[in-house]
């Protein structure tokens, strides 16, 4: 196919030409329309089941709530695991299932389980699904500061739920808006208990006279004069005025209305959550987007949206402020990787230029990049696939290994060119058959070249889980460009040699002065080299087996930390703080942060925002912190967080710092956010505490442990009204008449709903929070058919206590104990911590499970692991096939471990940990470095088979040379190509593609200089009964 390709493009060459100018534009266009995200599809098809129930205990809810959804949802198929939290009036069920299954069946398999449902709960109690929403959580979140002398935070939240979160959810790819902080507005009727009482008034009887206030009816149609007119019936009424003139019953001819026996007023919803920015009040809206949206496009359109929204904003209230910005790290990220891209097609340019002496045949290598890449864009947008940080990180490191297959040709044909103008005129031949001959001569070992890059990629497809997500772009990323560059080099290559190579005033001039003074150099080490190969093959074996030796004790993790421009800080005190507490000490912990001199804004959110997925109490706040650009930084991101720390020492709160995207994936992988999650299982809660308590104290003295602290499944105040069933008798009132009182009373039940305009407001009958007290709670009135009785006559009311929320995962109920490191590696501590769990005694029924960032680390490492040596005789055959040979397809294998030998001393020079991103530097080393075998071996074969020459140490010496510039150019392009992402490891985009870069990079380097010598010593001691063998053996045309 490729003899065909290559004799089609000299024969047609303006097509080429014309056909390559057509794809750039349309790649270029295309490059133009992509979506652009921080990461590939990181989204695990997870589908959360939210349940509100009013009051409820955390016991009861676990009970009734979440024990028989979870029993429900364990059968579906391809549920992979079941968490659930129950904490007081909520349940969350997170239902992950595998990989490949489609969010949309998922969605449906439990809409139609919850369907089911029905008749197992309480009455008013309905489990909802959340919005299918990204891993990559909130891409934005804004902030409207409350100054309460000009306005009121009643005031914001309206404008915040009724004109923008509308208008935000309007925009096509938002999939949720969660506004946090403020109050929401509700029309309250307080009533007097006494006065009912007093007045013959049931709570049943007001309750339902509440239930019909300010609603419209139909009265159907009337024809009057040939028309039809429609009646309606309007009640509806949004003054509070008419509220409190409702009419209740009458006594003695007199009305009995609503202000009389109730206090009615506009009060604030009972809040479990709050908001402040920069030190103040707030109201903070969150934004996620939906999985397949483009955020940097989405992010503009919400600027946008609150840009117009500016001019009609309630006089007091100040503007809108976008806070984190999720695009921002995108575009840093974006913009340092196309910093990186063009500084490495600079490296290229040099590098060529230094070897090939002039501008034409560098200009003719680099055309390769170009192309290479848009086709890939081309490929991309086929497949679906983003611009995003691994796909350009694919084509970063490839960069290099872009021009090396047009580099060899064009570098073989120069050589040609020059020998054929050196024969006298009765000998040389057509131009046309001298390109054509010489790109046939290194045809085939370019074509097997690129053939083994594809193999070693073959376990990166394979990784299952985050790391298979996050790496297999990268991996389609590098074998598209490597085999479009391939395919450059067999058509736009020769036919650009043809028309411009020729005519060069210099092409008769032999090498540049570098390349001579190399050569020179070259000539006389490796005839040293020759005459006692042994002895410093030898050498290399020792270094190859020292290195393979250390490799074990370089630490290990799963992916470096990502620099994301943002920090999140979770501050947690003990369950059963009041929300205003806990508001007024995060609120400190946020000032303080605000005097780190890298940090820009602090956002502080506390407890829960009503639609929010996560069930965190009230107890909970979480501090989003801006930070500088990276480049502004005068210290690292490890002293940053360290600094916050150390300001936070004396907050009464478990501290944990972490970022956005790095939270939201340990989340996904464990169910907590941080990076490793030790999970106590058992049935007592207090038992699991106990265990937990003892376990954290012999924790506590790891080193590198950072944030170490237990869930916050505690006892929490409860005040218990427990029913004498005895004493309700002898009153003839049931215990769920005095239930159902008490739930709308206490709780306080939304009896009605009033519009105004296109804003809803819940109309709420509840006791005024003056009798919601111990006191308060005994005189409530219960109606009895023998008159009115204090609660105290048939209940006990008593201070108590119970779990503030119960975690289970698989249905059992579990504790987590939950760390992040500091300035040690991640697998040193989670050895220590396996030492330690398993020392700790446990009761009967009772285990523990380790769950985090490095169980896929391990799990991916051995998979690696298993599939490379698969890749490693896949490669084999391949070369095989192409020499016949054992021994030489040994010979050019033997360029991996040399290659092995830098990779690790780059690591332990850089003090890169052995991570995943690590160890696909690895995989793709392996199949770089085997081009300089290639090319060196191939040579040999072609001067014997095509130019006579015998099996001699001088033959060796001949075609080592002449292979000296291609390697050395083919293998340094490569390798300096990745000198951009050697430095400014932590700026966005970079953190993931650094180690890559260092492992490839220090790998070709050893590589290259060992292969230079121990190719041809090899060669000359082992290959010569080879060489002839596979020669007599393959029938080649053209070249090997």
């Amino acid at each position: 196919m490729f003899t065909w390709l290559l004799n089609f493009s000299l024969k047609n060459r303006l097509i080429v030409i014309l056909v390559g100018v057509i794809v750039m534009c349309y790649g270029a266009f295309s490059l133009q329309q992509m979506p652009v995200d921080v990461f590939p599809d990181l989204n695990k098809p997870t589908v959360t089941v939210m349940t509100e129930a009013g009051g409820m205990a955390s016991e009861e809810v676990e009970q009734l709530i979440t024990f028989p959804l979870e029993t429900v949802m364990n059968g579906l198929p391809g549920v992979e695991s079941i968490r659930s939290t129950s904490s007081a009036g909520l349940s969350f069920i997170y239902i992950t299932f595998k990989w490949s299954t489609d969010i949309y069946r998922a969605r449906q398999m439990v809409s139609e389980r919850l369907n089911a449902m029905d008749n197992t709960l309480p009455n008013n109690v309905i489990p909802r699904m959340g919005p299918i929403s990204s891993i990559m959580g909130e891409i934005m979140q804004i902030a409207i500061p409350v100054d309460e002398e000009k306005i009121s935070p009643m005031q914001v939240r309206e404008y915040a739920d009724w004109v923008l979160r509308p208008r935000l959810m309007a925009i096509p790819g938002v999939a949720q808006v969660i506004p946090i902080g403020g109050q929401v507005r509700q029309f309250q009727v307080q009533p007097n208990t006494r006065r009912m009482s007093e007045l013959g008034i049931t709570t049943f009887q007001l309750e339902e006279i509440l239930r019909g206030h300010s609603s419209n009816s139909s009265g159907g149609f009337i024809e009057v004069n040939n028309k039809e007119y429609l009646i309606r019936n309007i009640g509806r009424t949004s003054s509070l005025e008419d509220l409190r003139n409702l009419a209740i019953t009458t006594k003695a001819g007199q009305p009995i209305l609503l202000k009389q026996i109730a206090d009615v007023t506009f009060a604030p919803a009972v809040k479990r959550g709050d908001a402040g920015y920069e030190g103040k009040g707030a109201v903070i809206l969150g934004i996620q987007k939906q999985p397949a949206s483009d955020t940097i496009e989405l992010s503009q359109k919400i600027e946008q949206a609150i840009g117009e929204l500016k001019q009609g904003l309630p006089i007091g209230m100040e503007a809108p402020r976008v806070t984190f910005r999720q695009a921002t790290f995108i575009e840093a990220s974006i913009s340092t990787l196309e910093a990186k891209l063009i500084g490495a097609s600079i490296f290229v340019a040099v590098i060529l230029y230094f070897f090939l002496g002039t501008i034409r045949p560098v200009l003719i290598s680099l055309t390769a990049i170009p192309i290479s890449i848009l086709i890939t864009a081309l490929i991309f947008k086929y497949l679906g696939l983003s611009i995003n940080t691994m796909t350009l990180g694919g084509l970063a490191i490839a960069i290099g290994g872009l021009v090396d297959d047009a580099v060899v040709d064009v570098e073989n044909i120069m050589r040609r060119l020059r020998l054929n103008s050196e024969k006298s005129a009765d000998e040389r031949v057509g131009i046309l058959e001298v390109v054509r001959s010489a790109s046939m001569e290194v045809r085939t070992g370019i074509i097997y070249a690129t053939m083994i890059i594809v193999l070693v990629f073959v376990p990166l497809f394979a990784l299952s889980g985050i790391e298979g997500r996050l790496f297999t772009p990268l991996g389609i990323a590098f074998i598209v460009s490597t085999v479009a560059s391939l395919i450059v080099s067999v058509t736009i290559t020769p036919v650009l040699s043809y028309y411009l190579l020729p005519s060069m005033s210099n092409l008769a001039h032999s090498d540049t002065r570098l390349l001579i003074w190399l050569k020179a150099n070259y000539r006389k080490y490796l005839e040293k080299f020759l005459t006692s190969p042994k002895r410093f093959i030898a050498y290399a074996c020792a270094l190859v087996l020292v290195s393979g030796l250390s490799l074990p004790f370089i630490p290990t993790s799963f992916l470096p930390p990502f620099n994301e421009g943002t920090l999140l800080i979770g501050l947690r005190l003990n369950p059963g703080v009041a929300l205003t507490e806990s508001s007024a000490i995060a609120r400190q912990a946020e000032l303080l942060v605000m005097q780190v001199p890298e940090v820009t804004y602090v956002g502080r959110r506390s407890g829960r925002a009503e639609l929010d997925e996560h069930a965190e109490g009230v107890h909970v706040s979480e501090l989003d912190v801006g930070l500088k650009p990276a480049s502004e930084f005068n210290r690292s991101m490890a002293d940053i967080q360290a600094d916050i720390r150390k300001r936070l020492i004396n907050i009464p709160a478990a501290i944990a710092i972490g970022q956005p995207i790095s939270h939201r994936i340990d989340h996904m992988l464990s169910g907590v956010r941080s990076q490793i999650a030790i999970k106590i299982f058992g049935d007592d809660l207090d038992v699991l505490r106990s265990q937990a308590d003892l376990l954290r104290a012999k924790l506590s003295g790891i080193a590198g442990m950072a944030d170490l602290e237990i869930e916050k499944q505690v006892l929490a105040p409860q005040i218990k009204i427990r029913i004498n069933y005895d004493i309700a008798s002898q009153y003839g009132v049931s215990t769920s008449q005095v239930m159902e009182l008490l739930q709308s009373m206490i709780e306080g039940e939304k009896v009605s709903q009033i519009i105004e305009g296109n804003k809803r407001f819940s109309l709420v009958m509840k006791l005024p929070d003056s009798a919601r007290t111990m006191e308060g709670l005994s005189d409530i009135l219960i109606d009895t058919p023998t008159g009115r009785i204090p609660l105290s006559r048939i209940a006990s009311i008593e201070d108590s206590d119970g779990p503030n929320q119960i975690s289970r995962d698989d249905g059992k109920r579990r504790i987590v104990l939950s760390a992040n490191t500091s300035n040690r590696a991640l697998s040193e501590v989670v050895k220590d911590i396996r030492m330690v769990v398993g020392e700790q005694k446990l009761p009967e029924g009772y285990f523990i499970t380790l769950g985090g960032q490095f169980v896929a680390q391990e799990k991916a490492s051995k998979l690696i692991g298993f599939l490379s040596l698969g890749s490693l005789l896949l490669m084999f055959a391949v070369l095989y096939s192409k020499y016949q040979s054992v021994r030489l397809s040994l010979m050019i294998m033997s360029n991996i471990p040399l290659a092995m030998i830098g990779a690790i001393i780059g690591l332990w020079i850089s003090g890169q940990p052995l991570s995943i991103a690590a160890l696909v530097g690895f995989i793709t080393l392996a199949g770089v470095s085997v081009r300089n075998g290639i090319l060196k071996i191939s040579h040999y074969l072609n001067l014997m088979k095509l130019e006579g020459e015998a099996f001699s140490r001088e033959m060796i010496m001949r075609g080592s040379m002449e292979r000296l510039a291609p390697v050395l150019m083919t293998a340094l392009v490569t390798a300096f190509a990745l000198a951009p992402l050697l430095f400014e490891a932590e700026r966005p985009g970079t953190e993931v593609l650094h180690p890559v870069a260092v492992v490839i990079f220090f790998g070709l380097i050893s590589s290259t200089l060992l292969d230079t010598f121990l190719t041809p010593a090899m060669f000359w001691l082992y290959g010569k009964q080879d060489a002839e063998k596979s020669l007599n053996n393959v029938n080649i045309e053209g070249g090997y």
